[in-house]
């Protein structure tokens, strides 16, 4: 399907395109759109004139959620968004017109995207006529909002893979792999770039789980080879099946994290941070409700336990095995008040900043100590 205007249509074309073409996949565009949006602020009809034409210059997107030029238009839009968060003369927002068709009827649109530029304490835009990607936006707001700000620089942690290290990498047996498919043309796959991009940075402190992508366009051969015959193809390769196999689930972030989840065991949430289920081991769990149960004399028959236990323990449970021994010996040695105050000492530490590394090896062991303030 290909797309010879620069602009959407019209509003009225818009909708007939919407209900032909897009049909199908309305809802994965809004979940794609809303999931991208993380430093873009949404603008509605209630809040548009809040935070629109106050003490800020203010750069606003009219877009469509089925609208493919304003989903190509995301990722930069969102790159943007990102380098001015912290400047506060200037607003980086957006409107969507399917939701709130008064605010853009109110301002003209008949377009999407239609962007437009509101100077401080100004409620008459004036239209941007210039190119689509970031660093052209980024020059004209500097120019209207008198600001001098660099684009950030975005961290790539999609693995990049070619036919030099495609076997090296997704055929590891000790590595969990999904792999992309894509087209440098496609639309879909820039719509889900920087969707899979979180995806990546969600799990890059997992060392056994690799998120990676193939220009398949450009390595044919390597795309026929795995069956890919459309763009974006998805394929999970773990440990124990380096054939591949397909990936069909939803393409917001919510979907890949529980489905990388689910299939490695980890235990991430959407924001990369470890959920309170990681590193609790149930055999280890039910011997340390023996431990806290147990008197003095056969509390050090259960350690032993927790230790033979945690030995034969495989992978990145082995981690978890050693924090559970080493936790059940100042256990003993501190006296049963000391898992609470641990646990609480860690939280108070966790809710400070620290690097995604610290973070993971607090989190870690603060659920297991809510293990045994669980048995006491």
């Amino acid at each position: 399907f290909l797309i010879t205007e620069r602009t959407c249509s019209t509003v009225k074309e818009g909708r007939m395109a919407k209900s032909q073409i897009w049909f199908g996949l309305a809802l994965v565009a809004l979940l794609v759109v809303s999931a991208v949006a993380d430093d873009v602020v949404v603008l509605t009809e209630d809040s548009f004139e809040k935070e629109v034409g106050k003490d800020k210059g203010a750069l606003v997107e009219f877009y469509a959620p089925w609208c493919g030029h304003c989903k190509k238009l995301a990722p930069e839009y969102e790159k943007l968004a990102a380098s001015f968060k912290k400047a506060k003369s200037v607003l980086i927002a957006k409107v969507d017109c399917d939701e709130h068709k008064g605010v853009c009827t109110k301002y003209d649109v008949s377009g999407y995207p239609t962007i437009k530029w509101f100077p401080k304490g100004s409620l008459e835009p004036q239209k941007y006529e210039g190119p689509r990607n970031a660093e052209a936006l980024a020059e004209f707001v500097n120019k209207e909002g008198g600001t001098n700000v660099k684009l950030a620089a975005v961290p790539q942690n999609v693995v990049v893979l070619t036919p030099d290290n495609f076997d090296e990498i997704v055929l590891d047996q000790n590595k969990d792999v999904l792999v992309e498919f894509y087209a440098p043309w496609c639309g879909h796959c820039k719509s889900l770039a920087p969707v899979y991009e979180k995806v990546a940075t969600v799990f890059k402190q997992e060392d056994g789980v690799v998120i990676a992508n193939l220009d398949a366009d450009a390595h044919k051969s390597l795309g026929e080879k795995y069956g890919v015959s459309g763009f974006p193809t998805l394929k999970f390769f773990p440990k124990d099946n380096k054939a591949g196999q397909d990936y069909d689930g939803g393409r917001d972030l919510d979907d890949f994290v529980t489905f990388i989840n689910e299939k490695v065991g980890t235990s991430r949430d959407s924001k990369g941070q470890l959920t309170s289920k990681a590193g609790v081991v149930e055999s280890l769990d039910a011997l340390v409700k023996e431990l806290v149960a147990a008197s003095e004399d056969e509390k050090k028959a259960i350690l032993s336990r927790i230790e033979e236990e945690a030995s034969n323990l495989k992978g990145s449970t082995a981690r978890y095995g050693k924090l559970y021994s080493s936790l059940a010996k100042k256990y003993i040695e501190k006296g049963t008040g000391y898992a609470t105050k641990e646990a609480e000492r860690l939280g108070r530490v966790l809710s400070k900043s620290m690097s995604p590394v610290k973070a993971d090896e607090l989190t870690l062991k603060r659920n297991i100590l809510n293990t045994f303030v669980a048995s006491s």
